[in-house]
């Protein structure tokens, strides 16, 4: 049996309009520090997005959901969080700072694959 780690995961959720409190989740990020890993993976359900808001920013919220999987990425297309560890990048993307698109609440669990564990997460949580 492989050696299996702790990790941590949010979704990643889209709020199309606050007032109502309606909301559908559109990814996921992953954390283990044990690996000093952190990804997250998007999918955005445009068809959910537009019954829930007709008037949606569509591109506004893709890009906010590329910009999570930039700061999960590192490097140049993390912005100020590019030189930061992976621990911290998922920890300043569990804050809330959007209204439109928000981290909801972390969970843990138990894997030999981090990679494969946030596919699998967006799998089952997401598509």
């Amino acid at each position: 049996m492989s050696e299996r780690d702790v990790f941590e995961y949010a979704l990643v959720r889209v709020v199309p309009r606050m007032e109502r409190g309606e909301c559908f989740n559109a990814g996921v990020i992953v954390y283990c520090r044990a690996r000093s890993y952190v990804a997250a993976r998007t999918h955005l359900d445009e068809t959910k997005l537009l019954a829930l808001d007709p008037r949606a920013d569509v591109a506004g919220v893709r890009a906010a959901l590329r910009g999570v999987e930039g700061v999960c990425a590192g490097g140049e297309h993390a912005g100020q969080a590019a030189g930061d560890d992976a621990g911290r990048r998922f920890r300043w993307l569990i804050a809330p700072r959007s209204t439109v698109v928000q981290p909801g609440p972390v969970h843990t669990g138990l894997t030999a694959d981090p990679e494969a564990e946030v596919e699998r997460l967006l799998d089952l949580l997401v598509r």
